[in-house]
């Protein structure tokens, strides 16, 4: 497999890279050199042309893979054959319910994680609207929005983008989301919990050594957290 070397033009070499390299960050993060912002053509990166925020969606949807703010809080794609490792780990081997039955997750969480579950695939406002979120409601979704995704138990499935009169797409895309039981059915469930976390995490930690040749052990146990 190869090192983590690419150049962004278009939405096939994103969606390359993530079959390819398996972990492929948005964002600048603690690895200088680890993510699409930093291997992107301009013309592709907030630009008056349609370029990555445009097709973060088309390729969820065309790669089956997993996004979501998994490092360090940011957004990364990371591919179906390692987000069933890389959830085990991050649960810890728990299933939702058996997390907050063994007092390891507070109940805000799983009032948003049942509405999930119940919802999905769900925009984030009307998750917030079914909640009770907003101005004179509960406070806090985007920070137990964040903690489902960062533990494996919500991805971001797709990104809706309002149309206008003429049928065109305006504004950004607002975030839709799913477990990753839903978007991936079997395939995830049948392979989450079948290791266990510790193997899971050598598992991660190989790969991300094989991608960043050079980069000390604890920067790659720091992003895996």
């Amino acid at each position: 497999m190869k090192k983590f070397d690419f150049y962004i033009e278009t939405k096939k070499d994103l969606i390359d890279a993530v079959h390819e390299f398996g972990f492929v960050p948005l964002f600048c993060n603690s690895v200088p050199g680890f993510s699409v912002e930093e291997h992107v053509a301009r013309k592709a990166w907030f630009s008056s042309e349609e370029g990555v925020w445009e097709w973060k969606g088309p390729v969820i949807r065309e790669t089956g893979c997993a996004y979501g703010k998994f490092f360090e809080n940011k957004a990364v794609f990371i591919d179906r054959e390692y987000f069933p490792d890389f959830a085990n780990y991050r649960r810890d081997g728990y299933d939702f319910d058996a997390r907050f039955d063994d007092g390891l997750a507070p109940f805000k969480d799983k009032q948003l994680y049942d509405l999930l579950a119940a919802n999905e695939p769900a925009l984030s406002k009307k998750l917030k609207r079914l909640g009770g979120y907003g101005k004179d409601g509960k406070k806090g979704f985007d920070t137990v929005i964040a903690r489902l995704q960062s533990q494996c138990y919500a991805v971001i499935s797709d990104f809706v983008y309002q149309l206008d009169k003429y049928g065109n797409t305006y504004g950004w895309g607002v975030a839709e989301y799913s477990t990753p039981e839903r978007l991936m059915g079997g395939d995830f469930t049948g392979r989450v919990y079948s290791k266990e976390p510790e193997e899971s995490y050598e598992i991660l930690t190989r790969r991300l050594s094989e991608l960043l040749p050079g980069t000390d052990i604890k920067s790659i146990r720091k992003l895996l957290g």
